[in-house]
């Protein structure tokens, strides 16, 4: 059964980073696009980024493409394909990035970063950043 698990998630104090990790089983990567959104307590959920498995290319989410301050630039998305892994860092990090942040996978094509959502989901990874 194809599965995404997230792992890397954990407390850390502002300013900090860290990096997550999607790994992915029982599914041909190259075939799929693996990405992030995160969701904060009493919020609703929040799209980060998206990256092709085959040859690089990101997406952004709208909400991520829209902000006006610098949080795009402190997630840096990257793969290791021979891990079967993604992993999402997040820099300079802020207690307002506190929030489970779950990995998803598309199959291609993929045309937005809402196609990077639509075929699998894992049990999230909860990150905790205090001030």
């Amino acid at each position: 059964e194809a599965q995404v698990v997230e792992s890397g998630g954990g407390l850390v104090q502002a300013g900090g980073s860290l990096r997550l990790s999607c790994t992915v089983s029982e599914l041909p990567l190259e075939y799929y696009a693996i990405g992030w959104f995160r969701q904060a307590p009493g919020k609703n959920r929040e799209g980060i980024i998206c990256l092709s498995s085959s040859d690089g290319r990101t997406w952004y989410s709208d909400s991520m493409k829209d902000r006006t301050d610098s949080t795009k630039d402190r997630f840096t998305i990257s793969r290791d394909n021979a891990k079967n892994t993604v992993y999402l860092q997040i820099d300079s990090l802020k207690p307002e990035d506190t929030a489970v942040y779950y990995c998803t996978a598309g199959r291609v094509p993929i045309y937005y970063y809402t196609d990077c959502l639509r075929d699998y989901q894992g049990q999230g990874t909860q990150v905790t950043v205090s001030s």
